[in-house]
């Protein structure tokens, strides 16, 4: 015989659909908070009034953020919940938006940009509470449904922005990142249920530290020695400290009882080779791979001159016109 409150626990249990649904979407929140910018990246230096190396921290630190974070919020999400975690990361997307959205500033908006990186957060936790609350049968589909959103949101974010910048003040765009992120945020409250799976213990924080400083070493190495240089002192540093901390890394984490990444489970074949050909493929698929426009199939005409300006900075040329004096003209700042 069931108790009154197990039956009206059963009969307010959202359905497995919604729940993916909800979840998929999020990663199309990822997505489209990062591509946003993209388009606007060789504006952004008049806009705010600085150089091109510069602006392009709008997008390197939402990679840092987003690397270092992950690890950690991934387990303090199996400690102390799943959804508060994924409400905890959509709070940040929403303060960072409005903090970029109402600032001027380089710094502040750089500031801005770094909160909203810690959504990258959403698709682990959100894949992990798809693997605890749905079916086995749902997961596979699942799972599958949140990487397409990802390709969703990228795809939809770059003509987005195009738009957006043409016919409204650049502030706008993160207006709409955080107005998507508030609408998301309800939904999870209200769809998602909270995993009841937990992992006792403490937390790391001598591992936490330590990846940290080795990933923002490297990324910041590999991100920036365009500009300074593969051979240049700062860049040489940066990546011996992180290899340095590493060194360290590993071992601590071996020896700890309850580790922040479980070092054996990473080194066995089939998880290592998958998240080598993730990283392969990832590097293939960003923008600074790209072809130039000789090699690779453009898509057609952009209508806007922000789209414009993105292709002639990935590709190297515009599929608007055969010389970039013919692009559609730029709307000023």
């Amino acid at each position: 015989m069931r108790s009154p409150g197990g039956t009206e626990q059963t009969r307010s249990a959202p359905s497995t659909g919604l729940v993916i649904t909800v979840l998929a979407l999020c990663g199309t929140l990822v997505s489209l908070q990062q591509t946003l910018v993209l388009p606007l990246l060789p504006d952004f230096p008049e806009i705010l009034g600085t150089t091109s190396d510069n602006a392009s921290w709008l997008v390197t630190v939402t990679l840092l953020t987003a690397a270092v974070g992950t690890p950690i919020v991934s387990r303090l999400a199996d400690m102390f919940g799943k959804k508060l975690m994924l409400v905890v990361c959509m709070g940040a997307v929403i303060l960072g938006s409005v903090v970029a959205a109402l600032s001027t500033s380089l710094a502040v908006v750089v500031l801005g940009r770094g909160l909203a990186g810690l959504g990258a957060c959403l698709v682990p936790v959100g894949i992990s509470i798809m693997r605890d609350h749905l079916p086995a049968e749902s997961v596979g589909s699942g799972v599958a449904l949140m990487s397409a959103t990802l390709g969703i949101g990228g795809a939809v974010g770059m003509p987005l922005a195009g738009v957006i910048y043409d016919n409204f003040d650049w502030h706008t765009l993160f207006y709409v990142s955080g107005g998507f992120a508030v609408v998301m945020l309800v939904a999870v409250l209200r769809v998602v249920p909270e995993s009841t799976v937990r992992t006792r213990g403490r937390f790391d924080y001598v591992g936490a530290l330590l990846l940290s400083v080795a990933l923002t070493c490297f990324l910041l190495a590999v991100s920036k020695a365009g500009s300074w240089g593969w051979g240049s002192p700062l860049t040489l540093s940066l990546l011996a400290a992180a290899g340095l901390v590493l060194a360290a890394w590993v071992p601590w984490e071996l020896r700890v009882g309850q580790p922040l990444v479980d070092i054996r489970t990473s080194t066995r074949r089939t998880v290592l080779l998958t998240n080598s050909a993730s990283v392969l493929v990832a590097s293939r698929c960003s923008p600074t791979s790209s072809p130039p426009c000789s090699r690779c199939r453009c898509p057609p005409a952009p209508a806007t001159a922000s789209a414009c300006r993105w292709w002639r900075q990935v590709c190297g040329c515009c599929p608007a016109a055969s010389s970039w004096s013919r692009c559609p003209p730029s709307r000023p700042g």
